[in-house]
């Protein structure tokens, strides 16, 4: 697959990230985008108007570069590549009527910073076990960059991992323009997993927060959280790594930090006495941390890991338990 060919993209998936990294893609001048969206209407005013009425509805979506579809069938005939970007726990549903033959030959990056709920699994592990795609032929996004400033071209960065390196660098120049930069990095699991489980320490920042804890604490829960998760992810794929970079401690940065964290506001609104399914339908979009939680102790269960932050989230969000009550006992487990 060359470079300079006309690439031709598939994206899964209507939200503010997939729309961001539409946007990414569009800067590109050989670039041809197929894209799906589930919602009907949404996919009608795209065609009409040229922006998405749902989300980042002020970025311009180019027609002479984006067509949109109706089905995945016809989004993903003759991508060289197609691009996740829905919730993971809808990724399943999303690609229903796909099959093996539909990704032949195609590379398959993974937009998504979460698990296959209930199967505790990577994205590219699924889409490798069910699609048949060769790991090598898989990528993942990774780095803090938030949709909502690449709407607004703030300087970003972002970090395509791969167990291959050409794969990796070569969606890396794809995802590079005037106002991101993309490098690529040969630890696929590393990240992956990094990814997953920064959002559970955003849904910790944001409880703390909840519950009147001030810059101080959450300074020393972050720094506690970025041990807890070399330590996990150690475990799981040993081998040396920067886990102060980018990709793995940016990441975790602007998540716990950022106005535009999801699961930052998600965990907020439980620290302030709301309950999960309260906050679910309050937020009207999906905290990736809630569905990991869960993953990453059922995994853990096998590891036994240490791993204090994530148990504390999930005693709240799993076992009811009061947050106030949880955190102080997390307080003796961090130093």
């Amino acid at each position: 697959m060359s470079f300079l060919s006309n690439t031709k993209i598939a994206v899964i998936g209507g939200g503010s990230w997939a729309t961001a990294l539409i946007k990414i893609l569009s800067e590109q001048a050989n670039v041809q985008i197929r894209w799906w969206l589930r919602n009907q209407d949404d996919i009608n005013h795209i065609r009409k108007f040229h922006h998405n009425p749902s989300y980042l509805s002020d970025v311009h979506l180019s027609p002479k570069k984006i067509k949109v579809f109706e089905k995945t069938t016809d989004a993903v005939k003759g991508a060289d590549y197609v691009i996740l970007a829905v919730p993971a726990a809808f990724v399943q549903e999303s690609l229903q009527g796909l099959s093996e033959k539909h990704f032949k030959g195609k590379r398959v990056v993974s937009a998504i910073k979460g698990m296959i709920p209930d199967q505790n699994i990577l994205v590219t592990d699924w889409v490798a076990e069910k699609y048949k795609v060769p790991l090598k032929d898989t990528c993942v996004i990774a780095g803090p960059c938030h949709a909502e400033e690449v709407a607004l071209e703030k300087q970003s960065y972002l970090t395509i991992a791969s167990t291959d390196n050409a794969t990796a660098e070569e969606f890396a120049k794809l995802m590079t323009c005037r106002f991101v930069t993309a490098n690529p990095l040969e630890d696929l699991y590393g990240v992956e997993y990094a990814a997953v489980m920064k959002n559970i320490v955003a849904l910790a920042c944001g409880i703390t927060h909840g519950l009147g804890y001030g810059d101080n604490f959450q300074a020393v829960l972050v720094s506690n959280a970025m041990q807890e998760i070399g330590r996990f992810v150690t475990a799981l794929d040993p081998r040396e790594r920067e886990i102060s970079s980018s990709a793995y401690l940016g990441d975790l940065l602007v998540t716990s930090y950022s106005q535009f964290s999801r699961n930052r506001l998600f965990g907020n609104m439980i620290g302030r006495g709301y309950s999960v399914k309260a906050a679910q339908l309050e937020m009207k979009m999906i905290a990736e941390g809630y569905y990991a939680t869960r993953s990453i102790m059922e995994m853990n269960k096998t590891f036994h890991v240490n791993i204090p932050i994530t148990t504390a989230v999930y005693s709240i969000l799993y076992d009811e338990q009061a947050p106030a009550g949880v955190m102080e006992e997390l307080k003796k487990n961090l130093k």
